[in-house]
């Protein structure tokens, strides 16, 4: 097991390696300071079947008392009435400030549940299980909760950082080869903005890369940033290489383009229209194009630079009159772009349809 301590204002400790699940239970206990409480796992009605018995039941084992609430899966959840739902229903159980939640599931899940955390009662304690690869590179980690609107994605929320996150690398086993590769654009990602070894194991190994290695240097990266920029101001926003397009294509496409997906096609767009621009001194998008493809992700899009760009003027990266994307300049390194919003467009434009 690899454990990462992250050190913000709230300081936690990430696990990673096999079998954690049905240790949730001692770990939830040691966090609290060896006291038991109420506990509400919330979960997805994928995730639920899965893995709820296997958590409740180590939650149960050391005294806990286990209360679930579960959602249907996908991103249409996380929104204002599923947000709401779940308040009162734990208001309707009295659940109190001495008392936990849980998010037990992918990126969806942990937002909503990290929200829900935030705000219920003015801030309970929580825990992150993320089962999903994505989740366990990137959302779980950091403290940024949030829900929709429908004018966009992650519009509503707050910076909350969990008080523990446990990454079972067996969960990987159960993930469909399309939720996979969703994980595998952020993990991409953190190659080309932060670290170019990254990308030459994942070159060599393919999918047959070491998961707690890659996983743990991911959260490394990410726990780095998060202690510099924890609000979001600086550094941190090279973490959104690809999103700003990407939540554009997710929200074009009724959200039937995951997450992950949208972001490999985002990535895709702003590296060949960053070389059309001249902001890249040796082009390498053949080579981000080829990674890609070996973990079966997309690096384009159907949706034209118009749709893209009447949502990403309500992204909340905007500031002001300029948008702020994040290039990789070279394989291991990015910067952020001020891109003129009334400039976007014609920006975005270079980067669709150019790809071998």
């Amino acid at each position: 097991m690899t454990t990462i301590t992250v050190s913000a204002s709230n300081t936690y400790d990430v696990s990673i390696g096999a079998g954690l699940l049905s240790a949730a239970g001692a770990t939830l206990k040691s966090l609290n300071d060896g006291k038991v409480c109420r506990v509400c796992i919330l979960s997805d009605d994928n995730v639920w079947p899965l893995y709820g018995k296997t958590v409740s039941e180590a939650l149960e084992a050391v005294g806990f008392s286990v209360l679930s609430y579960v959602i249907p899966h996908g991103e249409p959840s996380k929104s204002i009435p599923v947000y709401a739902d779940i308040l009162n229903f734990l208001a309707s159980e009295h659940m109190s400030r001495s008392d936990w939640l849980i998010a037990l599931g992918g990126g969806v899940v942990g937002d909503l549940c990290g929200f829900c955390a935030a705000t219920y009662l003015r801030g309970v304690k929580y825990m992150q299980i993320p089962t999903t690869l994505l989740a366990m590179v990137d959302s779980s980690v950091g403290g940024k909760t949030a829900v929709d609107l429908p004018a966009g994605k992650n519009l509503c929320g707050a910076f909350y950082p969990p008080h523990g996150v446990l990454c079972d690398t067996d969960a990987l086993d159960t993930l469909t080869p399309s939720i996979f590769a969703d994980g595998m654009a952020e993990v991409i990602k953190y190659g080309f903005i932060f670290d170019r070894a990254l990308l030459e194991l994942l070159i060599r190994d393919r999918t047959a890369f070491d998961r707690e290695t890659v996983i743990a240097r991911c959260i490394d990266h990410k726990r780095r940033v998060v202690e510099e920029d924890e609000f979001d101001r600086g550094v941190r926003q090279l973490l959104n290489f690809g999103h700003t397009a990407a939540h554009g294509i997710e929200q074009h496409s009724d959200y039937s383009i995951s997450h992950g997906h949208a972001v490999a096609m985002g990535m895709g767009i702003v590296t060949r229209a960053a070389e059309a621009a001249g902001l890249i001194a040796s082009p390498f998008s053949a080579m981000l194009e080829e990674l890609l493809a070996a973990f079966d992700l997309p690096c384009d899009t159907a949706f034209t630079a118009d749709a893209m760009t009447e949502a990403i003027l309500s992204d909340k990266k905007r500031d002001g009159a300029v948008i702020r994307l994040v290039i990789a300049d070279e394989p291991g390194h990015a910067i952020l772009w001020p891109c003129p919003a009334g400039q976007c467009k014609d920006f975005l434009a270079r980067g669709i349809g150019g790809h071998a």
